[in-house]
């Protein structure tokens, strides 16, 4: 007997899959393994956060704090290769909104990490304002707002910069908008982008800064999408965000209290994220970056893991 539509069960349907991100290499970085500083006992040794990252399923890191990892090329491409890793940045600060008078000692800065960044075979130097509190003692070292001309003396600076390392280096700069600096809040960074060459200035659209500033990464993404040259990933608690923004807490002991957290249990969500930078139709690096630190040495790893399950389940292959 044959049954009827009315009473036939239909097939089971397999639960759909993101579309894969084929335009997004994910990574990374020394950050997710609480490491902030060149040198700290209370930081995991670079032998163990190298052997750790290869083991949480990435093929991508950033070099981190400049002296953390061996600055020897030769050395770092030996430690890097035996576990399958390639670098896809290094990191700068800078003061630039101070003028021509920390030029020379921003480039010594600057060439030294450029150089190693370029030997690594990476195409990318990220670029993170100097912070106007100090991010220990929350000590106010200058005002939060810039002057019209510490706007004009940060674009013109960073724009020589930019020129400086492509055409030295070979390498693009990408600037980070970053908690307790002058390119902050959705405000700041539009104009930081509107006052800058496209030519010469990228952005690193960091989502967890982005929102701990009151920004959409999407929207971000959606709007000077052209501008963007590289991704870091990262999510915020809001209810910790909330209290920090209260009591007017500094970045750093903000990250104490666990400000950024394990995806996806904050904000943003990333799979819209990684979904629009997707669609802006060119190859970007998606390096993770979850501010622990400081952090126990065990902690790392396993939220490194589940994080690049989650990732996976992104469509982040």
């Amino acid at each position: 007997m044959t049954s009827s539509p009315s009473s036939a069960t239909p097939p089971s349907t397999p639960p759909s899959s993101p579309p894969a991100l084929t335009r997004i290499r994910v990574g990374s970085a020394p950050d997710s393994w609480g490491v902030w500083f060149p040198d700290d006992p209370r930081q995991t040794p670079w032998e163990r956060f190298l052997d750790e990252v290869a083991d949480a399923g990435y093929e991508w890191i950033e070099l981190g704090p400049y002296g953390y990892l061996p600055t020897d090329p030769g050395r770092l491409a030996d430690e890097t290769a035996k576990r399958g890793l390639r670098v896809s940045a290094g990191t700068v600060f800078t003061g630039l909104h101070h003028g021509p008078g920390v030029w020379e000692q921003t480039w010594e800065h600057v060439s030294r990490i450029a150089e190693l960044t370029r030997a690594m075979g990476a195409a990318h130097l990220v670029v993170i304002p100097s912070f106007w509190r100090d991010d220990k003692t929350g000590e106010v070292l200058e005002d939060p707002a810039l002057t019209a001309s510490g706007w004009r003396e940060l674009t013109t600076q960073t724009e020589r910069l930019g020129r400086e390392v492509r055409e030295r280096y070979g390498l693009r700069i990408v600037v980070h908008p970053h908690a307790d600096t002058h390119i902050d809040t959705p405000e700041n960074v539009a104009r930081f982008l509107d006052a800058t060459d496209p030519e010469l200035v990228s952005l690193c659209l960091d989502t967890g800064h982005y929102a701990y500033c009151g920004g959409d990464s999407v929207q971000a993404l959606e709007t000077f999408g052209e501008r963007i040259g590289y991704l870091h990933l990262k999510q915020v608690d809001p209810r910790i965000l909330a209290e920090v923004v209260a009591g007017q807490v500094p970045f750093g002991p903000a990250v104490a209290r666990g400000v950024m957290c394990e995806p996806p249990s904050g904000v943003p969500a990333l799979e819209p994220v990684l979904a629009a930078a997707q669609g802006l139709g060119v190859d970007l690096f998606a390096i993770v970056e979850q501010d622990m630190y400081p952090c126990p040495p065990d902690r790392p790893l396993p939220i490194a893991l589940r994080t690049r399950s989650y990732l996976r389940s992104c469509g982040a292959r």
